[in-house]
């Protein structure tokens, strides 16, 4: 190939990737031009994220929708459509990276080493890795040796178990679980003696399953979870406008009634969690 026509190929794909990297840090501009906000959300994860009547909803999903209608208005938008993405634990972060959705919407724990390829808006939860057992199961992490122990895999619980029994020289074995449901199937038919997840999820598991009163969440921590809506790196812009939307959120009080309505009238967020929201509101 003669050395123009080399230059200027060259030239072409530096100017497409740069076209690549304009359009991923562009994402309120897709917004405005398309009129459209893509939400990933997963179908398997009460109370945060999961399918009811074929809709998608939980905490995460319903304080999504709330951002969504306050970007909308900041866009100057009579109307911001949401689009559903499907994900699962093991590819919610592709479909981010990869542009399939703009906003990761469910059960994400913030940590260091996901900042790595993601982006965080200011935290939306906070919660705790702990287990549920049957009637006269274990209640400690120390009554674990020899047994099976159920967690979702690819999830900071599942590593925050691993390096538990690890450190407590605990001979259990773990089992993972593709979803919840799986795992709450597993350990109501004796399959393991544990099933481990953020103390939120094994709540709602707990109500929702066949014979509640046969479950009992032990009153172990593993971890404190800081959980938050994951974007593509590198758009500072969108990051900006969903961390105002959010702050909004929290301080109009709006965040009450999403709580409300998600978890019943009966449950109350934890003083940590109001905690939380009145600290990670950032002023204008």
């Amino acid at each position: 190939m003669p050395m123009v026509a080399r230059l200027a190929s060259a030239m072409i794909l530096v100017v497409c990737a740069l076209r690549v990297e304009g359009a991923s840090a562009a994402t309120l501009d897709d917004v405005r031009m398309s009129g459209t906000l893509r939400i990933a959300y997963r179908e398997d994860a009460p109370p945060f994220s999961y399918n009811s009547a074929s809709a998608p909803t939980g905490f995460m999903v319903e304080l999504c929708r709330a951002v969504a209608q306050g970007l909308g208005r900041r866009l100057g938008l009579a109307e911001l459509t949401v689009i559903y993405v499907p994900v699962t634990s093991a590819d919610r972060f592709d479909a981010i990276t990869s542009g399939k959705a703009d906003l990761l919407c469910e059960a994400t724990t913030q940590t260091l080493e996901r900042r790595r390829i993601l982006d965080f808006s200011i935290s939306t939860f906070a919660d705790g890795a702990s287990f549920m057992t049957l009637p006269d199961g274990p209640d400690d992490l120390s009554m674990l040796d020899g047994k099976k122990v159920g967690v979702l895999s690819n999830t900071t619980t599942e590593a925050g178990l691993r390096r538990a029994l690890r450190e407590a020289k605990s001979s259990a074995e773990v089992v993972t679980a593709t979803t919840h449901q799986e795992g709450l199937d597993a350990l109501e038919k004796g399959a393991v003696a544990a099933y481990f997840a953020d103390r939120a999820i094994l709540a709602y598991l707990a109500k929702e399953a066949t014979t509640p009163a046969n479950l009992m969440l032990a009153d172990v921590y593993l971890s404190i979870e800081p959980y938050a809506l994951a974007m593509r790196r590198g758009d500072s812009d969108f990051r900006l406008a969903v961390d105002g939307e959010l702050s909004r959120i929290y301080r109009s009080g709006e965040i009450d009634k999403i709580f409300t309505a998600v978890f019943g009238p009966s449950i109350r967020p934890s003083p940590m969690l109001q905690s939380l929201y009145a600290t990670a509101a950032l002023p204008d």
